[in-house]
């Protein structure tokens, strides 16, 4: 860095530290720096990895990581390589939330309140175990099983509240966002209200909330062993802060940062690998549901380019908000649930599968008390195997740049069907979706997809040619690889 770089990042960072609003600077988020942040490369093992996501309170009747740790083979060879763990910590007492809408003070028959567990993300101890899971002891050994299985896990960090009862609240009621001397009772959300009235808001103009928030996460890291953090509404958390705890996260060795959110900056500058792919989330929705037409991925894949220029985003069906709060890929999707995950499997970015969803689970669980999974088989494990497998062995399928970019292969009915190729080091992976209720005949226009190709799913051999026509069935699909 030459002299007159470091003064201006000198101004910068004083600048930045003077602020005194928060809501200012999580609601116009902006680079902290004109150079790009150099964190630590993504970790080798995230190249081509799959994400899992446990939502342990209702995986089995118990709840426990013990129960849960039984399940480790089977998901081990659905071909999952990351678990991504729902908050672990105890939840507060204090203004616990029974329903969306009722507090658990309000409910005055004893055994009715013993139902309702609370929300997992009002924290009252960052380096506690929730005692509903087991201990604390019991998830180390659950972690070292997952570890010699080959797969890494990740914890839910929640950055921007914590929980009434979290001993801060009384040794540093500064260390809380306040109006008139009192610490607010709800968070807000890009500056609008939220219903969260369970947690209260942290000031991060308070350097050493700061600093203590990053000791809690390294102790994670160092003293537990945990393989990084999926960080919950990081887009409301200052970028500045990002970048401190990326600094001491990456410095403590090679971990995965998963952000709940869309910021591109928080990509673009490194301070996390991954991110919520939330807008073709959301498209995939109004694809099937016929409110746009499947050439709408074509205009995302655009602006998303624009927009970041590293890392890659996760790409899902459902996950715990979607399927509590929106319902589940079947509710959202239909008959084409499945044509979905194929699509966020291959398209971009690391697939996720949410807890049941292997075993098609058409229940919406509940958020706020027990509500166990009705597992009833694994009807969709092979079929996601089947994806991974491919993504493992097939370059052309890695994640972000570790991948081939998707190149759009034009039909004659570009409406209703969706054909991409992939290409890396000479892999190869031609995808073909029907996003319709009716079956399509149509031509393959363009080139460069050309060959001979294996169904992944039949194992039947393919052989695509330039305008070659074809016969494809509702909501079905093709995936199709050349090794």
């Amino acid at each position: 860095m030459n002299k007159f770089s470091f003064i201006f990042a000198l101004i910068l960072l004083v600048f930045t530290g003077c602020q005194q609003d928060k809501k200012a600077s999580k609601n116009n988020p902006t680079e902290i720096e004109n150079a790009k942040h150099n964190p630590g490369d993504m970790p080798s093992w995230g190249k081509n990895a799959t994400i899992y996501e446990v939502n342990l309170r209702q995986y089995s009747e118990d709840g426990t990581v013990n129960t849960f740790a039984e399940q480790l083979p089977r998901i081990k060879t659905m071909g999952i390589d990351i678990l991504w763990f729902m908050p672990l910590h105890p939840i507060s007492m204090t203004n616990r939330k029974a329903t969306p809408d009722i507090m658990i003070e309000e409910i005055k028959d004893p055994e009715e309140k013993k139902k309702y567990l609370g929300s997992p993300y009002s924290v009252s101890d960052y380096r506690g175990f929730n005692p509903e899971y087991g201990t604390m002891d019991d998830f180390k050994k659950m972690l070292k099983s997952a570890h010699d299985l080959g797969m890494k896990v990740i914890i839910d960090w929640v950055p921007n509240h914590t929980g009434w009862d979290h001993q801060w609240i009384k040794d540093h009621p500064d260390w809380y966002t306040q109006v008139d001397g009192k610490i607010i009772k709800s968070p807000t959300l890009k500056g609008e209200p939220t219903d969260w009235y369970d947690t209260a808001e942290l000031n991060f103009d308070n350097q050493e909330m700061r600093k203590a928030m990053i000791g809690d996460m390294l102790f994670w890291v160092n003293e537990v062993g945990v393989d990084g953090f999926r960080m919950d509404v990081a887009h409301d958390v200052p970028a500045d802060f990002w970048k401190e705890a990326s600094d001491a996260i990456f410095a403590a060795g090679e971990y995965f940062m998963l952000a709940e959110g869309q910021e591109a900056d928080q990509i673009n500058n490194g301070y996390f690998h991954s991110d919520y792919g939330w807008d073709i989330h959301h498209i995939m929705n109004d694809v099937a549901k016929g409110e746009k037409p499947a050439t709408a991925f074509d205009d995302w894949l655009k602006q998303d380019r624009e927009r970041f220029t590293k890392g890659f985003h996760m790409m899902f069906t459902s996950n715990h908000d979607e399927n509590t709060w929106a319902g589940t890929e079947f509710d959202r999707m239909g008959e084409g649930a499945q044509t979905f995950a194929v699509f966020a499997a291959t398209f971009d970015g690391m697939p996720l599968v949410y807890s049941g969803q292997e075993s098609a689970n058409r229940k919406r669980l509940e958020f706020f008390e027990k509500d166990a999974i009705q597992w009833g088989g694994y009807s969709y494990a092979r079929f996601y195997k089947t994806l991974f497998d491919l993504k493992h062995k097939n370059k052309a399928l890695w994640n972000g740049d570790f991948g081939g970019e998707p190149q759009k292969i034009l039909t004659s009915n570009d409406k209703n069907l969706y054909a991409f190729m992939r290409e890396k080091d000479g892999d190869k992976v031609v995808v073909i979706l029907n996003f319709s209720d009716k079956n399509q005949n149509f031509d393959l226009k363009g080139s460069g997809y050309e060959g001979e190709y294996k169904n992944v799913f039949s194992n039947e051999k393919t052989n695509l040619e330039k305008g070659g026509k074809m016969v494809i069935k509702a909501w079905d699909y093709l995936v199709l690889s050349n090794k």
